[in-house]
């Protein structure tokens, strides 16, 4: 009896220890990523809202839609937006020179007066998705007009991503009119093709590394501040430091095709079937790192409570942690790598067995897996199906997560922070942006969209009724001059936080 009293009084004292390790660490913890101190930020820019709102109506204007198949782009709309670009920001274009790249993207130079001192990149791109047809009368203003109403500014590209392009010439034309001159080189880089290949973007990248320039940071399109965050419910600021990889797997079944009335006992279309289910059964493992874990820890230093108390002792909860994000399919792909079929293609007629059947299974790749880990995964998992798996062009690599640690995150975090009124978080971009290509180019790349949208304006991306209210094309003109005048103005007085 003394040794079970001493046994249960050891454990007791195990779990009130742990208890109090839980405790004290829930109590003082604080995210990596918080900024350590203030950031000195240079004084606000006043921007003309509604005058650049007026601009980007008529950039919205020039329909400069990517087509899957390039020969059914209109290349005269690119080369309009171009001139339009030089008449609308003069002053802009006086100080600054512009280098096309890859037939239209536009590479933008200010030099500083520093030559030793790390340039800055500003990134957006001049692309639009198309409108799918048969959705036009469901535009609340065509697609294509610009239309400037209640407070609005409506079109195709108006959040994805011209907004970004005219907050960026806005902000740089209202710093040359007040006759700003940059310690170190501002860069602005305007890709032509984001939204089918980025092909653009990427021989701009290769322009730095040929002369061999390394830019301190470069800031692309990316998260943005939601109004409201599915943990606290409260305002937050999404700030992109990785995007996932892009990998289509293309899974092809080939038989003796014939009648369907007299089907052999496994046809293309049942091996087919078999490899796809195996595949798609195998998921890749929820773990609470990387960045989706830090977005999650942001979340949780700000919401307080029991969220705090796990988040802060993932050491000890982070399984259950996983797991339970698991239960979303949002929340899943944080922490993993995610696959899809999305394409399936077989026998032209409803009585013809196939001879080939085929599907594409998309995995949208984690930072800590590879491309060749993710197909040898695949093939073996329809090991002994007569089937074949492979690679279809186009992947991408999952990028390096971008520090949050360093002084170009404590300024975009800090200027984010200050700009929306929201606390900022780390994530991973689920889908792919230009800013892509300049990872291993700058030392960070980030990708934030400054500006405060509702769940309802989120859904306009690539969708009906797009739109950017006028008050945040204002905040994203005065976040890029701001950003720009603290990044690289000499010193200069400043305001707080």
């Amino acid at each position: 009896m003394k040794l079970l009293r001493r046994a249960g009084l050891a454990l007791l004292g195990l779990v009130l220890l742990l208890a109090a390790v839980v405790a004290v660490r829930a109590a003082t913890w604080k995210p990596r990523a918080a900024a350590a101190e203030p950031v000195p930020l240079a004084a606000p820019v006043a921007i003309d809202a509604d005058a650049a709102a007026r601009r980007l109506g008529e950039a919205i204007r020039f329909q400069t839609v990517s087509h899957e198949d390039p020969v059914l782009n209109r290349w005269e709309q690119w080369d309009g937006l171009h001139a339009w670009l030089r008449a609308s920001y003069p002053r802009a274009h006086a100080v600054m020179s512009v280098t096309p790249v890859a037939g239209r993207t536009l590479i933008y130079a200010w030099p500083g007066s520093d030559p030793s001192a790390a340039p800055i990149v500003l990134m957006a791109h001049q692309d639009v998705v198309p409108v799918s047809p048969g959705t036009e009368a469901a535009w609340t203003r065509p697609p294509f007009s610009g239309a400037v109403e209640g407070g609005f500014v409506y079109g195709r590209g108006a959040l994805d991503d011209k907004g970004s392009l005219v907050a960026i010439m806005e902000a740089m034309e209202a710093l040359a009119a007040r006759g700003f001159r940059p310690r170190r080189t501002v860069y602005l880089v305007f890709g032509h093709d984001e939204e089918v290949s980025g092909a653009g973007a990427k021989a701009a990248a290769d322009w730095f590394r040929a002369r061999r320039i390394t830019p301190e940071f470069a800031l692309d399109e990316g998260g943005v501040a939601l109004t409201e965050n599915p943990i606290t419910g409260e305002p937050f600021a999404f700030i992109g430091v990785a995007e996932k990889g892009y990998l289509d797997l293309k899974i092809t079944a080939e038989a003796k095709g014939g009648h369907s009335s007299a089907p052999p006992e496994q046809t293309a279309g049942h091996a087919l079937a078999r490899a796809v289910d195996r595949i798609g059964s195998d998921p890749y493992p929820l773990r609470f790192d990387g960045p989706g874990a830090d977005t999650v820890r942001a979340l949780a230093a700000e919401a307080g409570g029991p969220i705090r108390v796990l988040v802060a002792n993932d050491w000890l909860f982070g399984s259950a942690i996983a797991a339970y994000m698991g239960r979303d399919p949002v929340s899943a792909a944080m922490l993993r790598t995610t696959k899809a079929p999305t394409m399936l293609e077989g026998s032209p007629k409803a009585n013809v067995l196939p001879q080939k059947a085929a599907a594409v299974i998309n995995h949208r790749l984690h930072p800590r897996d590879r491309a060749a880990d993710v197909l040898a995964r695949a093939r073996r998992a329809v090991r002994g199906l007569p089937v074949t798996v492979e690679a279809m062009p186009g992947g991408s690599e999952a990028s390096a997560v971008s520090s949050t640690d360093s002084a170009a995150w404590r300024l975009v975090s800090a200027l984010a922070r200050d700009s929306t009124g929201a606390p900022v978080a780390p994530y991973m971009v689920g889908g792919a942006t230009d800013g892509r290509h300049f990872v291993g180019v700058a030392k960070d790349v980030y990708r934030f969209y400054p500006a405060v949208v509702t769940p309802a304006e989120l859904e306009s991306f690539h969708g009906t009724n797009e739109r950017l209210s006028v008050e945040n094309l204002g905040r994203m003109a005065a976040f890029y001059a701001r950003l720009t005048a603290t990044a690289a103005g000499p010193a200069a007085p400043t305001s707080g936080r």
